[in-house]
């Protein structure tokens, strides 16, 4: 098991090279680090267990839709980061 500074107790997921073009593309990248540690693994691990190309395009969007509206995580309400 991986560990890091964040405090998670499980895997670490690293980053992929195409998940940082694409926060980087959409000025989105302070969204995502402004997130708990904890969502930005679940993020990326959800991210990576697609098998199909499409999959990981579809789940990368729809974390770049959460991160750009705010106030939802993984089609839930997260109050925290709502936008003003």
């Amino acid at each position: 098991m991986n560990r890091d500074t964040s405090g998670l107790n499980r895997p670490i997921h690293p980053m992929p090279d195409f998940v940082k073009s694409a926060l980087e593309k959409r000025g989105l990248m302070d969204d995502y680090l402004a997130r708990p540690a904890y969502q930005q693994n679940d993020y990326l691990g959800w991210i990576n267990r697609a098998k199909r190309i499409q999959t990981k395009k579809k789940r990368l969007n729809q974390m770049l839709d959460e991160l750009e509206r705010g106030g939802v995580y993984m089609k839930m309400d997260h109050p925290p980061s709502r936008k003003i």
